[in-house]
């Protein structure tokens, strides 16, 4: 079958891609920056093709002459992420029932039977109908938390339990949940697209486990070889302030961890088992708790971590032009730039560059760093936590701390864009060039376009330490490619 898949940036979208090729389908892949996808493994085999889910016009483009349409995309890191999906879904439902698909899939989440839904599985439930009422025979999975390396649940959960061998609760972790790991999410998409034409519903789909998040907690900490933890629920910790301190203790930032936990004030359980009538079990039967849990670990330790929570988390648009476009003149930039030479071959001054961030730091004053970190993530930011996936090769489009790689001319240029909560926008430009009668020239190049006063405010307070931060990461990264 030909299959579209709106979301291959995203966490699942980028892992079903793969999987839907290796199952002999035909594979248009679409996203807002198809640069992301330059490097995945897959990307000789799909065809890649730029697109936007708010865009009526690319979408229709995207889903001529498809068999089947995946509509994974959810606009959750957004402040209006119901309006936009509402949008977005109503767009995609249209294109696939004028281009005539035979099936659209669909990733949505576990309705509770009573009580009000948060507004994250609210919108979630919206886009369900929305698809389903498209004319185009529709499936609607639904699923829990989801477990898996790089999940933003099972970030959560790690990072919640090897954190705080104690902790205070909230009492939403005596409520039941059905896990379920990402490779049976895969496995349930993928057989999805052959499923008859004549079914068009909705579909609970959960692993063989029911447990607490306290059960979650504690044989996480099993598995991982910690000692007990010790959780003591108490009542007045309501979502939105278990949301602060996941926001701080977790990589997870306060504008995803809300829609999360609201979600996980209900009970989320599979009301049936009606989806295995279309499509059995996997033949190795559906995942336990504990083996979801090893298997992402295992993947974490080995640094093979295909796709993340944060792969998708773009608040700036993808358009938005670079200060040194014509469109910025006349407009207020700020550059601070060094250049350093070292005797170290290009190439290995371009391996340090690019393994920057993460367990390696950034080459200067580290407490400053490390503040700056702390002071994003109790306004809601990014912080420091969310790392890299590999120690050592970056990717177009992947978080790095609290900037997001958005160019990559290996072995070259490496660009950073900022996505720190500041007064303004600010790239972090890193080069590479051959010296002069041998070794190399590092060039570093930080821009800042402020906004309103508070901007320039903002640039004129951090100056007098550019020469510390900028200088020193200079001297550093120089030294370290030396060495």
């Amino acid at each position: 079958m030909r299959c579209v898949v709106f979301g291959a940036t995203g966490y699942i979208g980028g892992r079903l891609v793969p999987e839907l090729l290796a199952a002999g389908h035909a594979v248009r892949a679409v996203a807002r920056t198809p640069e992301k996808l330059a490097e995945v493994d897959w990307a000789g085999r799909a065809e890649v093709v730029r697109g936007d889910v708010t865009d009526h016009g690319s979408v229709a483009a995207a889903v001529e002459g498809q068999d089947v349409v995946y509509y994974l995309v959810h606009s959750l890191n957004q402040r209006d992420f119901a309006d936009i999906d509402r949008r977005a879904a109503g767009i995609v439902a249209r294109a696939a029932r004028e281009a005539g698909a035979g099936r659209i899939v669909y990733l949505g989440g576990i309705t509770p039977d009573t009580g009000r839904l948060s507004g994250h599985l609210d919108s979630r439930a919206e886009v369900g109908r929305i698809l389903l009422d498209s004319g185009v025979p529709t499936v609607v999975l639904r699923a829990a938390v989801i477990l898996g390396s790089g999940s933003a649940s099972f970030e959560m959960l790690r990072y919640l339990t090897e954190r705080l061998p104690a902790m205070v609760t909230p009492r939403w972790v005596h409520n039941r949940i059905q896990p379920i790991a990402v490779r049976d999410v895969l496995h349930y998409l993928v057989h999805a697209a052959a499923m008859p034409s004549r079914i068009s519903g909705g579909f609970d789909i959960g692993g063989p486990d029911v447990l607490t998040y306290l059960d979650m907690m504690r044989r996480y900490a099993v598995v991982a070889g910690l000692h007990r933890r010790i959780v003591v629920p108490v009542p007045v910790l309501t979502p939105w302030l278990s949301a602060q301190w996941v926001n701080l203790v977790t990589p997870v930032p306060r504008s995803i961890a809300v829609p999360l936990i609201e979600s996980l004030v209900h009970e989320v359980v599979c009301h049936d088992r009606a989806i295995a009538d279309y499509i059995p079990d996997p033949r190795r039967g559906l995942t336990h708790y504990e083996e979801a849990i090893e298997l992402a670990l295992a993947r974490v330790r080995r640094a093979d971590v295909p796709t993340r929570w944060s792969d998708a988390a773009t608040p700036g648009a993808p358009s938005d032009p670079m200060p040194t476009d014509p469109d910025w003149s006349g407009g207020t930039l700020y550059e601070d730039v060094r250049e350093q030479r070292t005797g170290a071959a290009p190439e290995r001054l371009w391996d340090v560059i690019e393994a920057i961030g993460g367990e390696h730091g950034w080459y200067s004053f580290p407490l400053a760093w490390s503040v700056r970190g702390w002071i994003d993530r109790l306004a809601g930011g990014a912080g420091l936590r969310r790392g890299r996936r590999d120690p050592r090769r970056l990717h177009v489009g992947e978080a790095l701390d609290w900037w997001r790689v958005e160019r990559l001319e290996r072995p070259r240029l490496l660009r950073l864009r900022a996505e720190m909560r500041l007064p303004g926008r600010a790239w972090l430009e890193l080069s590479v060039e051959p010296g002069e009668g041998g070794g190399s020239v590092y060039r570093q190049r930080a821009l800042f376009v402020p906004r309103g006063l508070a901007g320039h405010l903002y640039w004129k307070a951090i100056s007098p330490f550019h020469a510390v931060v900028f200088g020193g990461m200079a001297r550093n990264i120089t030294g370290a490619s030396a060495r």
